[in-house]
């Protein structure tokens, strides 16, 4: 994708000329390599994707494991039923992503972008089967500078193929976290998805196939923001991926027998291997740059040439500003991680977790809201005792059928009617009106107004243990 843009100047007495306001878009063809840390980089690609299209087939207490059910409002997570009330999940959740990203980069910079991001997960995938139809990086770019053949159609056509079965299957897989998977390969039998089906397959697979197979380091340079306000996050003493200047300058080619320290030359070979594997296709030897993403590729090739050369590894490494500067050892630049900004930073994060593994050891198994009946806010009845009418909402958050009684407290011989149980089926919420009264002699000892009163709705069982109650508060008004 070109991005070459130009806006023309008029000069006076002259001609016309342009300035380029932007460079054109050049195609990276971008190397492989192996080493350390390609290897967890791999690593990280199978259990994000083993998660990702593993858990829509994963059967649980007869559905998906995972399933965000829209049309039902419900949301399972293996033994957890979660309803629209319970979003505060949801926020905590997000809470954490962020602080956790903020975290990380504090520390460590963009591990997530060079490791776990669906972008460069997916654009890791895209490579491989770009390798497999296309070869090595030389062998891809001799490939499209030649003219069109068989052999080059075949090539082409085949590659396309597998981005476009891969990214289907990507969007197949998304909705089977909304459309129960049993459901889903019924439909895909006679392609009888529903309009909102096909969007989102062909959405989120158009996604997969534009932004891995074309768009790749560009989504990264110029449409993540995360790429741009990372730098607000980088101190001097955030581990980056650095290059030795003072090691590796001057550099320059030479003979494996070579002594480069009596030639007055550095470390660095000047091979440019550490550009070609850059999937960015940054120069890390110019300094620190937004476009890396911190996937140690350069690292990896570095490493490889100095042991062929027989030279220290390390040339190419995870260090800090700080650390290069002052040439710390690892354990020196570990201690100063430990700093102000990243004791901030886990501090909130530890109590958020806390707080959200607590609310959801808490969570009762059901829920009750209480609402006032709109049209009787109160009125009098036979005896002259005062009524008042509600309508309770009680949710189940179980997969089995539960039997609920509602009772009433706070006002001395308050009673509902009726005074009946409530049965509701699994994962199934229920609205039940009732009315609560209070005799005329309470009447007579209370002041007219409103008057706290309280719901306990309680589910009960066979074993006495398993009695769970949850408490609603509301109000109960005494007319003049």
């Amino acid at each position: 994708m070109s991005t070459d843009t130009t806006e023309t100047l008029q000069e006076e007495g002259s001609g016309r000329a342009t300035a380029e306001l932007y460079a054109a878009h050049k195609k990276i063809y971008a190397k492989a390599v192996s080493g350390f840390f390609t290897n967890w980089r791999w690593a990280l690609v199978w259990i994000t994707q083993i998660i990702f299209y593993g858990l829509p087939w994963l059967n649980w207490n007869g559905r998906s494991a995972v399933l965000f059910n829209l049309e039902t409002r419900r949301f399972y997570l293996f033994d957890m039923v979660l309803y629209p009330q319970d979003f505060i999940f949801l926020t905590a959740l997000l809470m954490i992503a962020a602080y956790a990203l903020f975290l990380f980069t504090a520390v460590a910079g963009r591990l997530w972008c060079g490791y776990a991001c669906p972008q460069t997960v997916y654009t890791e995938i895209f490579m491989w089967i770009e390798k497999k139809f296309e070869g090595d990086r030389n062998a891809r770019m001799k490939l499209d500078a030649a003219p069109w053949g068989a052999d080059k159609a075949l090539r082409k056509v085949g590659k396309q193929s597998a981005w476009l079965i891969l990214s289907l299957w990507t969007g197949f897989t998304f909705v089977a976290y909304f459309t129960p998977m049993t459901k889903l390969l019924t439909e895909a039998g006679g392609l009888d998805f529903g309009p909102w089906e096909w969007f989102w397959i062909f959405f989120y697979g158009a996604a997969t196939y534009g932004f891995a197979g074309f768009m790749r380091e560009q989504i990264c340079k110029y449409l993540c923001p995360y790429a741009r306000f990372q730098g607000a996050m980088f101190d001097p003493d955030t581990l980056i991926i650095t290059y030795d200047e003072g090691r590796g300058e001057p550099r320059g080619s030479r003979g494996k027998k070579v002594d480069y320290k009596s030639a007055g030359m550095g470390a660095c070979v000047d091979c440019g291997l550490c550009v070609q594997v850059c999937p960015t296709g940054i120069d890390i030897r110019d300094g620190q740059q937004y476009e890396c993403i911190g996937c140690a590729a350069c690292i990896d090739v570095c490493d490889g040439v100095m042991d062929k050369m027989g030279y220290e590894r390390g040339l190419v490494r995870y260090s800090t500003l700080n650390g290069m500067k002052n040439q710390w050892t690892k354990a020196e630049q570990i201690r100063h991680i430990f700093r102000p900004r990243v004791l901030i930073y886990t501090g909130i994060l530890v109590v958020v977790l806390a707080a959200l593994f607590y609310g959801i050891w808490s969570r009762a198994p059901f829920k009750v809201d209480v609402l006032r009946d709109r049209t009787t806010l109160a009125r009098v009845v036979e005896d002259g005792a005062v009524e008042n009418i509600y309508r309770l909402q009680i949710m189940n958050a179980t997969e089995q059928k539960q039997v609920y009684r509602v009772r009433v407290s706070g006002l001395d011989h308050a009673r509902i009617i009726p005074d009946e149980t409530v049965r509701i089926d699994p994962t199934e919420a229920e609205w039940v009106t009732v009315s609560v009264r209070i005799p005329f002699e309470t009447v007579q000892k209370e002041s007219p107004g409103v008057k706290p009163l309280q719901f306990d709705v309680v589910r009960q069982s066979d074993a006495s243990d398993s009695q769970v109650t949850v408490r609603e508060k509301t109000t109960f008004v005494i007319p003049r």
